[in-house]
């Protein structure tokens, strides 16, 4: 199994990233794949983005070196209201959104009231999946989160680069994914990438899922159709939830 689209990268827009997004776009197509999400850092955290450049976002084009360029934000989680930094007029103007925990924005706690910020966060309509959940610095309770994404039609994260930058991640990223199978919960498989190299790399994490009993298509991003159906039911989603 191949998966066609990476939901997960970061440019020089964010300052610990070091390509363009057009080297990004020339590695995704180099990778084999059919389209990448551009999720740039929330801008509580230091040296993301201002605010504006996510609104500004619609000044690029939708394909680029001959791929799919969707709109994203790796928004942050603030407290475990669950409140994030980025409205709601600026989130409902992007393709996919992501939140997670990140030091510096949210300071690790307890078990419970890490979980308590994930499922708030989730409850955001405009939301779509949770980025790195099996982050070892923020233990969580992976029943739970997989039982509220999967209620709610939104997705949990097996990230890529975690094996290599979050010590421990080869130990909860199995399990993250076992609950993710029990609970039929959708996933979306990203790089992470922070460097051109590291598009489309997803040679430790779509293993652990496949292994899991992660039925393939619950892969949200294993093609662009799919992909694309998953944004578009969450949109469809986001107008529900306003009226």
């Amino acid at each position: 199994m191949k998966i066609k689209v990476d939901t997960h990268t970061h440019s020089i827009a964010s300052i610990h990233a070091y390509s363009t997004i057009d080297e990004l776009a020339k590695s995704a197509r180099k990778a084999g794949l059919a389209g990448f999400v551009i999720t740039e850092h929330g801008p509580a955290l230091q040296g993301a983005p201002h605010r504006y450049y996510f609104g500004n976002l619609k000044v690029l084009p939708r394909r680029l070196c001959g791929v799919y360029l969707f709109h994203g934000a790796e928004i942050n989680i603030l407290d475990t209201a669950g409140n994030v930094d980025l409205s709601a007029a600026e989130l409902s103007a992007l393709h996919f959104c992501m939140a997670g925990l990140h030091e510096g924005c949210f300071s690790p706690h307890s078990k419970e009231e890490n979980t308590e910020a994930i499922i708030n966060a989730l409850k955001n309509p405009y939301v779509d999946a949770i980025s790195h959940p099996a982050n070892p610095a923020f233990p969580v309770d992976y029943e739970a989160i997989a039982g509220t994404a999967a209620g709610l039609g939104k997705a949990l994260e097996i990230n890529n680069s975690s094996f290599r930058v979050r010590q421990g991640s080869a130990e909860t990223c199995p399990v993250l994914a076992e609950w993710c199978a029990k609970k039929n919960t959708p996933v979306c498989i990203g790089s992470d990438a922070h460097y051109r190299g590291d598009v489309g790399k997803f040679d430790r994490a779509l293993p652990v899922a496949l292994s899991a009993g992660i039925k393939p298509e619950r892969i949200i991003n294993r093609t662009l159709p799919a992909f694309v159906e998953f944004i578009e039911a969450r949109h469809s989603a986001h107008n529900r939830d306003s009226n």
